[in-house]
């Protein structure tokens, strides 16, 4: 089997490397190394992170989802 690198899903212990809020973003960096955001933090610095992400993982969608 062999295994993959893929990140996670986000749990609601899961928090903004900015603020401490949930985070709904996970941006992975060449690297390995992972930032995390809030949908706030996210937009504010999204221009500059997705160029250099290898891997962005969004669940902003879950903010506007009717459960």
């Amino acid at each position: 089997m062999t295994p993959t690198l893929t990140a996670p899903a986000l749990s609601a212990t899961d928090r903004c490397d900015r603020c401490s809020a949930q985070a709904f973003v996970r941006v992975v960096l060449p690297g390995g190394t992972d930032l995390l955001f809030c949908s706030h933090h996210w937009n504010r610095h999204e221009a500059v992170l997705r160029p250099q992400a290898v891997e962005i993982l969004d669940e902003t969608h879950r903010l506007t989802e009717k459960g």
